[in-house]
């Protein structure tokens, strides 16, 4: 016989508890979902758990109401009790078919004569509650009518004896909410009579339960179970990991979702082994998970050459980069915590301008995913505001921009699988870092439109150029730390200077602790390095030209050697002052001559020299 679950939700004691305390009680949260009972193991819609559980505590007459329906029994199959029509002051039981708002003959009316009198104990549960108004923070005069008879319910609620508890019972009037802003503030805050109660998803121990004794292979097709168990018998500790990370990734996961997880498990025909891979399926709709692509590990051995293609010059920052992605790869980031469901892993690129901490980021996003439009980038200088976080995660309810959701958590529902850059992010309003705190800790956040999203999935980076200027007290920004350093050096300052911006400056020391040890210093690009961009960048030029227009176009060392000389006189601003140099001293001469002799297409040309001192630069080139 199948054992029965016990675990009785932290939720139902409390309203187990308060029921004899408070006469209005206002349950939000979790409310859409089945319920287990304790002692039968049967999972129930929500409005007969609590028939159940009022049942048992002696009330004779449990109903409940919606906007649609009216009154009906709280138990499906049964009738509205005629104690109960008479209790409400009802003429008749069709008479109860009445609206919710209005101050005569309502829904609301009937309650409070229900809830008031003293002959037979009773429970009121309006369900759907959210929905009897468009709006809390308007109501018309009739829905203010009716919320004031439900207060005043809830301020002369009788009081019963029960002959099968022995004891005295006390009306009630229960309200049902998706959250508790869809109902007018003033109806609960401060309100002495009145309990709200957050109803939770299932609980660890509840889930545990799920996995306990016969009901694990419920998960399993009956041949891969059969097939797979005689392993797990002979090494419990393997299937207790599987077991324990399966209970940590499906934290917040209603009770219907986990039905749907062990459906899913057993029609897919997961193994064993393989189990945890039913959420990724379930969340996201696909069964293959990029970070399990065995083909990933080829090429992230070979990933340190990729890096160093498309980032020149930092050697030591792309190795420390690669050491925590082989570790995401690994699925061995956060082992040291008990969460399973943090982000893949975390990184904190700090350094001068133009070094490569984009570029990084992108590269990573091709490597790990096959497309760099997998990194998406967020300018943190355009979140500086107080409401910022609204654009980034969602505004609440009632607010502009509601319907569209926050930019960020629409991202990530639309690429679970991504690289997450946010650029300068000192730059961020303190209510963004705030948030930042939950998505590092728990890999998941739930947007205005009360949607849970994970990012689990996901890499975060953060970029800064802290530790590299200082401001003096005349408000000017003088270099800290220069190109004439070794590169030992600039990481140490620069580390400080993060460590003492988090710890001091902005007071939130936990989130340097969410980061860790994972803070990448890049180096200022040196003169070898610049080098190496220039080459990279008129390689890319010579090819374009050569694939789009089918023009041959050679460079002589004299023109080379120019342009490496200034390049090497403006490495102030990275890699992007390569880029300028590029521009300013090869594309813009090269084009006006092409431009100007008609040599767009299926042509060679040779550049035999740049007068980078001319204004505009000059070049000299020969044709054939």
């Amino acid at each position: 016989m199948r054992e029965t679950v016990s675990c009785i939700s932290k939720w139902h004691r409390e309203l187990d508890l308060f029921c004899q305390l408070k006469p209005l009680i206002v349950l939000e949260g979790n409310i859409l979902d089945v319920y287990t009972w304790h002692e039968s193991g049967v999972d129930m819609p929500l409005c007969m758990y609590l028939h159940r559980l009022f049942s048992e505590r002696g009330y004779e007459i449990v109903v409940k109401y919606d906007g649609i329906d009216g009154f009906m029994p709280a138990l499906p199959g049964g009738g509205i009790p005629e104690a109960f029509v008479r209790a409400a002051g009802a003429e008749s039981l069709e008479a109860l078919q009445a609206p919710f708002a209005g101050a005569q003959e309502t829904a609301a009316m009937y309650v409070k004569n229900a809830v008031a009198q003293n002959d037979h104990s009773t429970v009121v549960i309006m369900d759907m509650a959210s929905r009897y108004q468009v709006s809390p923070g308007s109501l018309s005069q009739a829905q203010v009518d009716s919320y004031t008879n439900l207060l005043k319910a809830a301020q002369s609620a009788g009081q019963v004896y029960s002959e099968k508890t022995g004891q005295v019972t006390l009306n009630l009037l229960v309200l049902i909410v998706n959250k508790l802003n869809d109902i007018p503030a003033w109806f609960y805050l401060d309100n002495p009579y009145v309990k709200t109660i957050h109803v939770t998803t299932p609980t660890k121990e509840e889930r545990s339960a799920m996995l306990a004794g016969d009901h694990f292979r419920d998960f399993f097709d009956r041949d891969v179970y059969g097939r797979d168990i005689p392993y797990y018998k002979e090494r419990p500790e393997e299937l207790k990991k599987i077991k324990e990370k399966f209970i940590g990734v499906t934290e917040g996961f209603t009770k219907l979702e986990l039905r749907n997880l062990i459906r899913l498990c057993s029609e897919e025909r997961f193994p064993v082994s393989r189990m945890n891979e039913v959420v990724d399926l379930y969340r996201y709709g696909i069964r293959e998970n990029p970070w399990s692509d065995e083909g990933l590990r080829e090429k992230l051995r070979e990933g340190e050459r990729f890096l160093e293609e498309r980032v020149k010059g930092q050697p030591a920052a792309l190795r420390r980069v690669l050491n925590v992605i082989k570790r995401a790869a690994a699925g061995m980031s956060g082992l040291q915590h008990s969460s399973h469901t943090k982000p893949r892993g975390i990184l904190f690129f700090a350094g001068p301008t133009g070094t490569g901490k984009t570029e990084t980021a992108k590269a990573l996003a091709e490597l790990l995913f096959g497309d760099e439009s997998r990194c998406i980038r967020f300018d943190m200088s355009e979140y500086a505001q107080e409401h910022s976080d609204q654009r980034l995660l969602g505004a609440p309810p009632g607010y502009v921009g509601y319907e569209a959701g926050g930019q960020l958590t629409n991202a990530v529902r639309e690429n679970p699988f991504s690289i997450l850059l946010f650029d300068e992010i000192e730059k961020a309003h303190g209510s963004i870092l705030d948030k930042f705190l939950q998505i590092l800790e728990d890999g998941r956040m739930t947007d205005g439109q009360g949607r849970t999203v994970y990012f689990s999935e996901t890499v975060i980076i953060f970029t800064s150029n802290l530790g590299i200027y200082r401001r003096e007290a005349n408000g000017n920004r003088v270099l800290q730390v220069g190109p004439e350093e070794p590169y030992e050096r600039v990481e140490e300052k620069v580390r400080a200077a993060v460590s003492d911006y988090f710890k001091s400056e902005l007071g939130r020391p936990e989130l340097l602790n969410r980061i860790g040890e994972n803070i990448v210093v890049f180096d200022f690009i040196r003169e070898a390095a610049a080098g190496k961009i220039l080459d990279r960048q008129l390689e890319g030029i010579i090819r374009k030209l050569h694939d789009d227009n089918r023009v041959t176009l050679v460079l002589e060392e004299k023109a080379l050697a120019v342009l490496s000389e200034k390049v090497c006189r403006n490495l102030e601003n990275g890699g992007r002052g390569v880029g300028n140099v590029v521009e300013e001293a090869f594309l813009n001469p090269l084009a006006a001559y092409m431009l100007d002799h008609d040599l767009l297409q299926n042509c060679r040309l040779r550049v035999c020299g740049i007068n980078a001192e001319a204004s505009p630069v000059t070049m000299e080139i020969e044709e054939g």
